[in-house]
């Protein structure tokens, strides 16, 4: 989900939607049509666990011809035509399969309304889902080839002369938000603090590995990250970046407080109760683990 869809929510959330979907349709089953119906409803589930081959085929065949990813290893013409018409009369045949299935219970059941509403939203998702995965991929390679022009340019608005602060930490995340975060940090310290410019790598390979890690986007935040050092140095600012790998919650505080500044600088994106729920907040776990005072720009 995160590595490949780039849908990077909460675990505990991420969890719970898959063990509702295990365990929801058996707890259905079991009080609405009875004990005696469990046998059909395992027949069911493999029909539907035979859906799984296009979710793991569509994104294998994107991936290993994706010459971003793979580099010379990144399969060419006959194997990509094969892999795709493999992977169309798989899908093809188990969604023909479902449907089939599907039209038959609503024939012949007592309850087709219930069956219409509840099952056919089921297929539909999947099917979008399904289409989902297919094109995104397409969208992401545009957006890979031109990265750099998507994370923010730096502009400086102004400084000041005179430092209230002499080590000044800054958490940047390539969003629109940097500029403000960063020219909140320069009208404190001025010319004469010492800037760290901080950005965690979020990727999936950034968890598990680390500093170790060689990803794309572990490769391409450290070059964005040095390009807004050398904004900051042209203009006689003296700056440092550090690049952390995984949750920024434990890293963020973990850099903070080894480099000891006399200010934290950190930029709000104004998400609402329902998005912190979702994705999680950086903020009010960071600011109690810090030693640092906090400055929380809100850049929205």
């Amino acid at each position: 989900m995160e590595g490949y869809l780039d849908l990077r929510i909460q675990p505990w959330i991420r969890r719970l939607i898959t063990r509702l979907v295990a365990i929801v349709p058996a707890i259905i089953t079991i009080v609405y049509f009875g004990e005696d119906h469990t046998d059909n409803l395992l027949v069911f589930s493999q029909v539907v666990l035979s859906l799984q081959l296009g979710f793991a085929i569509i994104p294998l065949i994107h991936f290993v011809s994706d010459k971003k990813q793979m580099g010379d290893f990144a399969v060419k013409g006959i194997t990509v035509i094969a892999g795709w018409v493999s992977a169309a009369v798989i899908v093809g045949l188990n969604l023909n399969l479902v449907l089939s299935m599907y039209v038959d219970w609503v024939e012949t059941s007592e309850n087709k309304w219930l069956l219409i509403l509840l099952v056919g939203p089921v297929i539909l998702f999947f099917i979008g889902l399904l289409a989902y995965i297919i094109i995104l991929p397409i969208k992401n390679r545009r957006r890979f080839n031109q990265f750099a022009s998507h994370k923010s340019e730096l502009v400086l608005t102004g400084t000041i002369d005179k430092a209230s602060y002499k080590k000044i930490a800054i958490t940047i995340d390539f969003s629109s938000s940097d500029n403000a975060t960063i020219n909140a940090a320069v009208a404190q310290g001025g010319k004469d603090a010492e800037y760290l410019l901080i950005h965690i790598v979020e990727s999936a390979g950034a968890f598990i590995f680390g500093k170790d890690v060689a990803d794309h986007e572990s490769q391409s935040d450290k070059e964005h990250l040095k390009q807004y050092r050398e904004t900051l140095s042209a203009q006689g600012y003296k700056t440092e970046i550090k690049l952390g790998y995984g949750n920024p919650k434990k890293v963020i505080p973990q850099l903070v407080n080894e480099y000891a500044p006399d200010l934290l600088v950190m930029g709000a994106h104004g998400h609402n109760t329902f998005k912190d729920l979702i994705f999680g907040t950086t903020l009010n776990t960071v600011r109690h683990r810090v030693s640092a005072p906090l400055l929380i720009v809100n850049a929205i």
